[in-house]
């Protein structure tokens, strides 16, 4: 049996990508996993997903760098500084 994709079109080339929210990309880019992973489906849908799903790491990539960027830029030292230091894990339960 040959299962019929879902997914959003990807923009043509010269149109910007739609602005969907992370959790949302996120979402779209595990489905296309589960379905391409499935291997039920055809050839040609099979690349079209990928392709989908390279979209949507990229665009998911994209936002977490934003995020981390946004985050530098909020850290600030004791004097006002702003100061990039790197998240460490469970530091925001000790301080």
């Amino acid at each position: 049996m040959t299962r019929t994709p879902t997914r959003t079109p990807a923009p043509s080339k010269g149109q910007s990508a739609p602005k969907i929210p992370f959790e949302e990309a996120l979402k779209k880019l595990e489905e296309t996993v589960e379905s391409l992973e499935d291997g039920e489906i055809a050839l040609e849908d099979a690349l079209k997903l990928y392709e989908e799903g390279v979209r949507l790491a990229r665009l998911c990539t994209k936002k977490l760098d934003e995020a981390e960027r946004k985050i530098e830029i909020l850290s600030r030292d004791t004097e006002g500084k702003v100061t990039a230091r790197p998240f460490e894990e469970g530091a925001e339960e000790g301080e």
